[in-house]
């Protein structure tokens, strides 16, 4: 729990960090920027009508659609992203401290330990009964496979733009920004901002809240956004504290941003294992999940992503232990 919640501090800095870069593409200072929208985002899922605030979130994260185009504009090599989409990491590779680092980082970055914890605090929070489980469900899997699809349009867009001329490594939101400039041309800043700002705000509103669920679920303290303040105080106290915490840290002079967003990322990859693994034995116990353990088909492919996973954080950790 303890790991959790500081890894979580970490991702929390992560998003204040994309709302400082995104603002700071028109020129408004991280030390305007961060303290307004940490005020904003305690009052949106305080005080607001959170459950409209996801839609309005969920309807803007199609502003992402604009990596595919961009991927497509700039005529990548597809036969080539398409062997590399499927081919093994070879030995080599796997031997290499940076490989590993950014290999855990997406996996982190992909499936955060919060998510999990997220998911199922939110459907016990609005009251999903079990009849509505089933469109829970699809609407987990498809958000899974929309986000994945988006991020692997990223990275061939970044690759097809950033790095075929010369970019080989992004210092700062200026330089991300250049990835969709096939799609905007000089107003491709302006789609970056306008999408940065957007995943930054969501998360930054999801991720103390997470964690809030988290912790006071595990130990048993009053939870959830249907209870007002004075009905649950150490739920809404953790989560004013993460937000407090987690935007200070980015107002330190000269705080690496992109930097500190991948920092932990990698952290969420490290920490992964642990969930998956107590997650995995705790969805196939009987006496607690009556006819909804997992199947055989789902426990096979489950637990062999996991042993993937657990291998690849093992391997970097030996990797940074040896400097």
């Amino acid at each position: 729990m303890l790991g959790l919640v500081l890894c979580n501090i970490g991702d929390v800095a992560s998003e204040f960090a994309g709302v400082a870069s995104s603002m700071e593409l028109f020129g408004i200072s991280k030390y305007v920027s961060v303290p307004i929208a940490a005020v904003l985002v305690w009052l949106l899922v305080v005080l607001a009508d959170y459950r409209k605030l996801e839609k309005i979130f969920v309807f803007l994260s199609f502003l992402y659609i604009a990596y595919m185009i961009t991927a497509f504009l700039a005529r990548p090599d597809w036969l080539q992203a398409s062997k590399y989409v499927i081919r093994a990491p070879r030995l080599s590779e796997l031997k290499d401290a940076s490989y590993l680092y950014l290999s855990v980082g997406i996996i982190g970055a992909t499936i955060a330990p919060w998510q999990q914890f997220y998911l199922q605090a939110s459907i016990v929070d609005k009251g999903t009964p079990k009849s509505g489980l089933k469109y829970s469900q699809i609407d987990a899997v498809v958000g899974s496979l929309f986000s994945v699809a988006i991020a692997a349009f990223i990275v061939i867009a970044c690759a097809a733009t950033l790095f075929v001329h010369g970019h080989h490594e992004i210092r700062d939101a200026a330089d991300a920004a250049q990835s969709l400039r096939p799609l905007g041309g000089e107003y491709a800043y302006l789609l970056f901002a306008v999408g940065l700002l957007n995943a930054s705000l969501f998360a930054a509103s999801i991720l103390p809240l997470s964690t809030a669920y988290t912790a006071c679920e595990a130990l048993g303290f009053e939870s959830g956004l249907n209870k007002r303040f004075r009905e649950a105080p150490i739920f809404y106290w953790l989560y004013t504290a993460l937000i407090v915490v987690g935007s200070v840290i980015i107002l330190i002079p000269h705080a690496p941003l992109v930097k500190l967003a991948v920092l932990s990322q990698v952290l969420n990859g490290i920490l992964l294992p642990f969930v998956l693994v107590f997650m995995l034995l705790l969805v196939n116990k009987r006496e607690l999940m009556g006819k909804l353990t997992n199947s055989r088909v789902y426990d096979i492919v489950a637990w062999g992503l996991t042993g993937i996973i657990v291998l690849l954080t093992a391997m970097l950790l030996v990797s940074l232990s040896r400097g």
